[in-house]
């Protein structure tokens, strides 16, 4: 497909994060579902590992 091809289609979008990103494609119409996503631990990397470990992975 090229990307003047992939113009044409109808936009879907999966929002993962900012609701008001989501908010403003709905307001266009544009057919979206919104994931309320938050990194493990706040994004706190040395927090994240000990969970990781905690889980076993």
């Amino acid at each position: 497909m090229s990307v003047n091809e992939l113009f044409k289609k109808e936009l879907k979008v999966i929002n993962m994060g900012l609701e008001s990103f989501y908010e403003e494609l709905r307001s266009q119409d544009v057919e979206t579902i919104h994931v309320d996503w938050k990194p493990a631990a706040g994004g706190d990397k040395k927090m994240a590992s000990l969970l990781g470990r905690l889980k076993g992975l």
